[in-house]
């Protein structure tokens, strides 16, 4: 099944009025690459600026609570996401799973408020290092999956990133092999839980994604593009990521 890749950028907890520059940058280079779908999730306080300056880029938050209103100081609702102009929001980020202590249930509980609101749930699964070494990896991101994704969702209304833990922001990345049998985990998985909307939800792979290995990374079967963290800060470098991506999608068109 033919499914359009995506390049989305978390810029985490980076970023000023002073970094939109970037997401004009990038809005160019994501209007020349017509095969691909590109996006961009900077911090709640960039999100309505950075719509502006994106004129027409995808804007995405990084979190949202799972309750429409109400006594959650701090907290920010999918429906004030969608109301600054972003169309999309990251749930279960393994630092957020590991940093604020979200589980499972919290994630499809977000994930099915994103989609209430009209929003595209980016829903993140990966195992830890010391689950990786113990052989468990592909079990672990089955169970994230089987409790994060909300019931009878439909592929344009979420996206899977695949993230090993061990691999965000360290620099290292998964074998070639290791990245293929853990997307075609997830996507039996998928199929598993949504059926045939299960084909066509997108894969994302991330973890020290750059330029340098993007090709490499994209070409394997069943990832459908990458979630971004450091590299997407600059242009510079995640404008190569975005045409990689591309080259590759109009190479299979």
């Amino acid at each position: 099944m033919a499914r359009r890749r995506l390049v989305a950028g978390n810029w985490k907890m980076n970023g000023s009025l002073a970094a939109l520059a970037e997401v004009g940058t990038i809005a160019e280079a994501a209007a020349r690459a017509t095969a691909v779908d590109v996006a961009i999730c900077p911090p709640f306080t960039l999100l309505g600026a950075a719509v502006a300056a994106g004129k027409g880029l995808p804007i995405g938050a990084q979190d949202c609570h799972q309750s429409a209103s109400g006594a959650h100081t701090g907290c920010v609702s999918a429906q004030m996401v969608a109301e600054t102009g972003a169309t999309l929001v990251i749930v279960g980020h393994s630092e957020r799973r590991q940093d604020q202590g979200e589980t499972d249930g919290q994630v499809r509980a977000k994930a099915a408020a994103a989609m209430a609101a009209g929003l595209i749930a980016i829903v993140c699964v990966g195992e830890t290092e010391a689950e990786r070494d113990s052989g468990a990896a592909v079990q672990v991101v089955e169970a994230q999956l089987h409790g994060s994704i909300p019931l009878r969702a439909k592929a344009s209304q979420i996206v899977v990133a695949y993230e090993p833990v061990w691999a965000i922001g360290t620099g290292r990345t998964p074998s070639v092999f290791e990245v293929t049998e853990m997307h075609a985990a997830i996507r039996a998985k998928l199929t598993g839980l949504l059926w045939s909307e299960g084909e066509a939800v997108r894969i994302l792979y991330g973890g020290s994604v750059k330029a340098e290995n993007a090709r490499e990374l994209l070409r394997v079967e069943n990832v459908d593009g990458a979630l971004v963290g450091g590299a997407s800060l600059t242009a510079a470098q995640f404008v190569p990521i975005i045409e990689a991506a591309n080259d590759l999608a109009q190479s299979v068109w």
